[in-house]
Order: C-alpha cells, then sequence, then structure tokens
C-alpha cells in the first residue's frame, strides 16, 4: 500500500490537514469508542503531527508527538490512531517507530512516555515500552502509563 507519511508543525498544517486529523480522531477515540471527550486540547498546538495518507488523501493513521516538559518531563507519543478500514497492515508500529525515530532525531537521549490504553498494553510493550505505575480511569477507559528509554 502506497502512503504519504506527513510530519507538520501546528501552524504548519493545512485547514484541510487539520480538518482531516480531527475528524478521524474524533471518529476513532468519540465515535468508535463511544468516549465523549474534549478531543482537541491545548497539546495540539505544541505537538508535530505526523500524518500517514492514501492516494486518495485519507488518513490511514496519525499521532502527535509531544516534545518534553509539555505534556509529561519526558517526550510523548499520543492520539495513535489508525483508521478501520487500515487496520491489520502494521501501520501502527510502523507510525510507532517513526515517531520514536523522530524523537531520537529531534531530542537525542529522550525517554518516551504514552498513556496507553490498557488492552494495547502488549502491543506497546513490544514497541519497548514499559509499565509504569498502576492503570487509571481516563474518560471511562482504562490506561497505563507506559515508558520507553531508548538505548535500553
Amino acid at each position: 500500500m502506497e502512503l504519504t507519511w506527513t510530519l507538520k508543525s501546528f501552524d504548519d498544517l493545512t485547514v484541510g490537514e487539520l480538518y482531516d486529523v480531527l475528524a478521524a480522531r474524533i471518529r476513532v477515540f468519540v465515535v468508535e469508542q463511544d468516549c465523549p471527550y474534549q478531543e482537541a486540547d491545548e497539546l495540539d498546538k505544541v505537538s508535530l503531527h505526523m500524518i500517514a495518507t492514501d492516494p486518495q488523501g485519507r488518513v490511514a493513521a496519525y499521532i502527535r508527538v509531544i516534545p518534553p516538559g509539555k505534556a509529561y518531563a519526558e517526550a510523548a507519543i499520543g492520539r495513535v490512531i489508525v483508521a478501520e478500514e487500515f487496520r491489520g497492515k502494521q501501520l501502527g508500529r510502523e507510525i510507532m517507530e517513526r515517531g520514536k525515530q523522530e524523537i531520537a532525531q529531534r531530542w537525542p537521549g529522550a525517554s518516551i512516555r504514552i498513556g496507553a490504553q490498557i488492552y494495547l498494553n502488549k502491543f506497546y510493550a513490544s514497541l519497548g515500552f514499559e509499565n509504569q505505575g498502576n492503570e487509571y480511569l481516563e474518560d471511562g477507559i482504562p490506561h497505563i502509563e507506559m515508558l520507553f528509554h531508548p538505548n535500553s
């Protein structure tokens, strides 16, 4: 599958790109997971947005890369999505690896913290993330913080 990979700051996103990203995030987090919450937040403005689109321009996968000191002391990856019609193609793994590489280039040696939905714990562990602390509820969904240490 031929995808176009884009990484942009908030200010560099076009209105159309921002709309497509927000629509995809709402489709996954609010509609599919039946979880009404404030999807767009202040972290969007300070994050880098990694978007994979298909030849028709549809968002196939997305993450936001958050600099150290903004959400946590560490760098962070959040709002990880793979659109339903693109699942089963290892895009979640690919976009997370790309996000880890981007953080390593921009902030060498930085650890990466994520707030992972519990059902994805094994997936993130397979990418080198380790559980930190106890399970907690975020917007009614069980989560756990996980940390990736480079060079470990």
